[in-house]
């Protein structure tokens, strides 16, 4: 049996996973309540503009705050902003003060951006590349465990509660005191140049050049077709939250079972993720078909998930009351939980397919934080404008209509990437950790090697 390494990438890739089990897990159950749990679902619907502009703006540039701090400063900044946020809506139960809880959003947007960018680093630079699938998926099965422990939570405190109302204080308490254990536990991951593989080797890290060195090479991104072609992909990836959160869930149930419902929905991520991600590992074809077989799996489900999803959109406007269905109606909620849970399958595929995609282009965490940092920048802008459309009444078909078209208008680039995917990852500058100085990468032999900066 092999020994457990604190400094080994499994750990602290599975040590990252908790701390977002704590942070972004518990949000996520919040978020998908439908307005943080309150009444009123216009504060945390205007609260998610603010965090997701926010997280837009500092998404790109926390590749290079990430690059000089390092992922346990970086990660435990944008831990304490969960906690900040989840305290504003434990505030606005007594206060009614939106602006403290929209505010509170756009500070979370900051953190959320560092604490992201710097946790796609990791998640993608410290595998091998064979196990890079396999490392995603452990990932996302841990970070969502918190997401169900969250909606679990949730559920418990509020069964008896079947009417419409906000979500209690002792709910919202122990948000926040988990939140607070995932910042306490960023504060023990180890310094990448400390992170070796079982024979000893380094991950692969550039020495950081200076602000303003770095400054050109994110914006430089806006140049690499790479990026470019995926953009609808990293547009469309958290479009849909909004629709499915608060359209959907929000709306159409009662408290207690939008609780209910989130635990098969984030439970689904964690089986959508793994299962998907042993296919993107599969080491019996080259990785290019393993990149179309993933592009064709996800095609076909989101296909049939949402047009399942218009049928059930058919039974409800924005316009009729809140019917607050109850999952003790019996046979009449098993067809709407369904369809929940396939959203939730669909989402995990696909933010699993885009984190392996870009894990295919490098090695190296210094270029890979920048691109986790870009994919942040568009995934939020698109959720900023998606959570506005939904604040101000659009109708409902309209939204999910919207999702749809952006959700197939991704395919194309994906497939001009996939078609490119060469089985190894070329690079050409690391940095040795025992001389502090830039190295070449070996690179197979006959193969040119590009500078992944451009």
């Amino acid at each position: 049996m092999a020994k457990f390494r604190w400094h080994s990438p499994l750990a602290q890739v599975i040590a990252v996973g908790f701390i977002c089990f704590c942070c972004p897990g518990m949000f996520n159950a919040l978020n998908s309540l439908g307005g943080g749990g309150q009444l009123d679902s216009k504060v945390g619907q205007n609260a998610n503009v603010a965090l997701y502009t926010c997280f837009a703006v500092f998404g790109l540039l926390s590749g290079a705050i990430h690059n000089k701090l390092g992922p346990k400063w970086t990660i435990f900044i944008g831990c304490c902003t969960y906690v900040l946020y989840a305290g504003s809506l434990l505030c606005y139960n007594h206060t009614q003060n939106g602006a403290f809880t929209i505010a509170a959003g756009g500070i979370l947007g900051v953190g959320a951006g560092m604490l992201w960018t710097a946790q796609g680093a990791m998640m993608m630079a410290y595998p091998r590349e064979e196990n890079k699938g396999k490392y995603i998926g452990y990932f996302w099965a841990i970070f969502n465990m918190g997401a169900v422990l969250g909606s679990v939570i949730a559920f418990a405190i509020n069964f008896n509660v079947t009417e419409q109302k906000s979500l209690g204080d002792a709910t919202y308490a122990v948000f926040i005191a988990l939140m607070g254990c995932g910042a306490l536990i960023a504060l023990s991951l180890a310094s990448p140049f400390k992170v070796t593989h079982s024979n000893g080797d380094h991950i692969l890290i550039q020495k950081f050049p200076t602000w303003t060195g770095e400054i050109k090479a994110i914006f430089k991104l806006f140049l690499d077709w790479h990026m470019l072609v995926l953009i609808p992909m990293f547009l469309s990836s958290n479009w849909f939250y909004s629709y499915q959160f608060s359209t959907v869930n929000g709306h159409y149930f009662s408290i207690r079972t939008q609780s209910l419902n989130n635990i098969f929905y984030w439970a689904s991520q964690i089986v959508g993720s793994y299962s998907f991600a042993r296919v993107l590992d599969y080491q019996g074809v080259n990785r290019r078909t393993r990149a179309l077989w993933g592009l064709g799996i996800i095609t076909v489900a989101f296909v049939s998930t949402w047009i399942g999803g218009i049928f059930f959109q058919m039974t409800y406007t924005i316009n009729d009351p809140k019917p607050n269905h109850d999952f003790k109606e019996g046979s009449s909620y098993i067809g709407p939980l369904f369809l929940y849970i396939f959203y939730g399958l669909n989402d995990a595929a696909w933010q699993t397919y885009i984190y392996w995609l870009m894990g295919t282009l490098s090695n190296n965490a210094t270029v890979l934080s920048r691109y986790a940092g870009f994919y942040k920048c568009i995934q939020s802008s698109g959720a900023a404008i998606s959570w506005r459309i939904n604040a101000v009444g659009t109708a409902y078909m309209t939204e999910l209509i919207i999702c749809f078209a952006l959700l197939v208008a991704s395919i194309p680039g994906a497939l001009f990437l996939a078609l490119r995917i060469e089985d190894h990852t070329m690079e050409t500058v690391g940095y040795d950790v025992n001389t502090s100085e830039d190295v070449e990468t070996k690179v197979p032999e006959g193969r040119k090697a590009v500078d992944p900066t451009l």
